[in-house]
C-alpha cells in the first residue's frame, strides 16, 4: 500500500469511527455521518453526523451548545462552517469574517462580491497561462515569425 492510501486510511480529521464500541464488529459508512455495524447493526456517528444530528433537534443553536452537547471541538465546528457543510442563521456576533475584506458571512471563507471576485482572478490566469503557450498558424517559437515551416526540394 503506498503512503498516500495509508494516510488516508489512518487520517481521522472528524473523529471517523472505524470500530463499534458495542460489539468490536467493523463500521460501514452510510452517508451524512453515520456508521452501521456489519456485526450488531450499532449506528455510530463521526462529528459531523454528531453535529448535524444535534442540529435537526436544535435549529439554531450556538456553536457552544453543539460543542458542549456533541462534544465536537469549536475549532471542528468552525472548520465545517468555513466548508458550507453549515451555515450560521443569525450572524449578530460576527463569527465568521469575509478572509479578504473582513465582512460578517454566514458559512465558506469569502463574502459574495469577494469569491466571485477571486474566481475572476483565477480565470483570468488560467486563460494568461493557456494563451502563453499557443502561438499562431504559421509561427515558430523561433526567429522566423510568419514564414512556411516546410518547403519542396525541386
Amino acid at each position: 500500500m503506498d503512503r498516500r492510501m495509508e494516510k488516508l486510511l489512518t487520517s481521522n480529521d472528524l473523529h471517523r469511527p472505524t470500530l463499534c464500541q458495542k460489539c468490536g464488529g467493523v463500521l460501514v459508512y452510510q452517508g451524512i455521518g453515520e456508521y452501521i455495524c456489519e456485526e450488531c447493526g450499532e449506528a455510530e456517528y463521526d462529528d459531523y453526523g454528531k453535529v448535524r444530528n444535534y442540529l435537526e433537534k436544535h435549529r439554531g443553536a450556538n456553536v457552544a451548545e453543539i460543542s458542549d452537547f456533541t462534544g465536537v471541538s469549536h475549532k471542528t465546528i468552525r472548520d465545517m462552517i468555513k466548508e458550507k457543510r453549515f451555515e450560521i442563521i443569525d450572524n449578530k456576533g460576527g463569527y465568521l469574517r469575509c478572509e479578504m475584506c473582513g465582512e460578517k458571512i454566514n458559512s465558506g471563507r469569502m463574502c459574495p462580491k469577494c469569491e466571485e471576485k477571486y474566481h475572476r482572478q483565477v480565470e483570468e490566469r488560467v486563460r494568461a497561462e493557456r494563451n502563453k503557450g499557443m502561438s499562431g498558424y504559421g509561427e515558430s517559437s523561433h526567429s522566423e515569425r510568419g514564414s512556411k515551416r516546410y518547403t519542396r526540394d525541386k
